[in-house]
């Protein structure tokens, strides 16, 4: 059953159902992501160890567990200061060798190691999920739960759906699993000092920057899923619906004059600032003013905005939300294809002073007859904690 080994590549975690209930935490209430604690020894050089008795289970068989019926798991809406912890302690349960391969150094050529497409380790950094023990998935899983947002469809809950999505795709095609998906932390994991959580897949990249103990970036954030939409065992899980849904309205809130405004000269059928063109930011925006909007329209917006950014943990959703809404005067909306956005070639686009978030629609790269859906969310200043320069 596909559920099985993406459930198991997260650690035993359970992901969330798309049309179920389960737990949101409302950001105003999450918790401060400074911390106090500074995390372990930094090593030395580039993969060297920071824990000192690393583990030394080695895998079984990986991915090969049974999982129970899904429940509602979400990230935990943890402070960096859990993260790091949770990130010294997937490290202590690998030996030498692995932890070489997780801990890197934070170079410009190692942050932007990510593709959409199912390249494995020629294209990414850090070590494959299909290779770790039931201890270590489940220690990784941590990492990445304590990092992610809380909400249904968005942070943890939506990359464990991806994921599982990903094992749709391998029952047709063996280059595709949620096994082949990497972590690695692109320097030390601490309190103090700056390092980049990295982890990704064919249809995922999660690059979150911390610095002195703060969340300093939280893109670029790459999603897809193929099939969109899949029914196991008489539950349908959708995971990038809410994404979807609010561009959508977002669309629909417009009059006919304002949509032929918004409206791109040519088509667009992929993402354009997707894998290996960063900063590449167009230099005029293009389309519809929201300044133009009523009240209502900018509500659209912004709502049509929130699902990307919780990907993160749930103060620095709240937090970047409010920055972008400050910024809805100088933003521009646009699209090609049509507003449904339920047919190959549909594209939209949100581009502010520091927002940048598309949605495309194609057609199925294993299955021509599902639908593609891919979707980047980039901020103009703080892609990789602003840390690189791309002019």
């Amino acid at each position: 059953m596909a559920l099985a080994a993406a459930t198991t590549l997260l650690g035993g975690a359970l992901y969330a159902n798309a049309n179920a209930a389960s737990v949101q935490t409302d950001p105003s209430t999450g918790v401060s992501a400074s911390a106090s604690d500074p995390g372990s020894t930094s090593p030395s050089t580039p993969g060297s160890t920071s824990p000192s008795n690393p583990g030394s289970t080695s895998p079984s068989t990986p991915g090969s567990a049974s999982a129970p019926a899904p429940t509602g798991t979400a990230g935990t809406g943890s402070s960096v200061s859990d993260v790091v912890d949770a990130a010294n302690a997937f490290l202590d349960t690998l030996d030498d060798d692995q932890q070489a391969d997780v801990l890197l150094d934070f170079t410009q050529a190692n942050a932007v190691a990510w593709s959409n497409e199912a390249c494995g380790a020629t294209c990414r950094v850090g070590i494959e999920l299909s290779t770790l023990s039931d201890t270590q998935l489940t220690a990784a899983k941590a990492v990445i739960e304590a990092a992610t947002g809380t909400g249904t469809d968005t942070g943890y809950d939506q990359i464990s759906q991806i994921l599982a999505a990903d094992d749709v795709l391998g029952e047709t095609d063996s280059s595709y699993g949620s096994g082949n998906y990497y972590l690695a932390f692109l320097g030390t994991p601490s309190t103090s000092g700056t390092w980049q959580l990295h982890f990704g897949g064919d249809q995922l990249a999660v690059n979150l920057t911390y610095k002195d103990g703060e969340v300093v970036g939280t893109t670029p954030y790459f999603v897809g899923v193929e099939p969109a939409t899949w029914t196991d065992d008489d539950t349908t899980y959708a995971p990038l619906s809410g994404m979807h849904d609010g561009m959508e309205a977002m669309l629909e809130g417009l009059s006919d004059d304002e949509l032929t405004e918004a409206k791109l000269s040519d088509s667009t059928t992929d993402v354009v600032l997707g894998p290996d063109e960063d900063g590449d930011f167009p230099d005029t925006k293009e389309g519809l003013a929201v300044s133009e909007l009523t009240d209502d329209q900018q509500q659209l917006v912004l709502d049509a905005i929130t699902p990307w950014v919780e990907a993160a943990d749930d103060t620095t959703a709240e937090s970047t939300l409010s920055t972008y809404k400050s910024e809805l005067d100088d933003t521009y909306i646009s699209y090609s294809g049509t507003t449904a956005l339920d047919t190959a070639g549909d594209y939209v686009r949100i581009d502010g002073p520091g927002v940048w978030i598309e949605f495309s629609v194609k057609d199925g790269v294993v299955d021509t007859s599902q639908l593609n859906y891919s979707s980047v969310y980039r901020d103009h200043d703080t892609d990789y904690g602003g840390e690189f320069s791309f002019s």
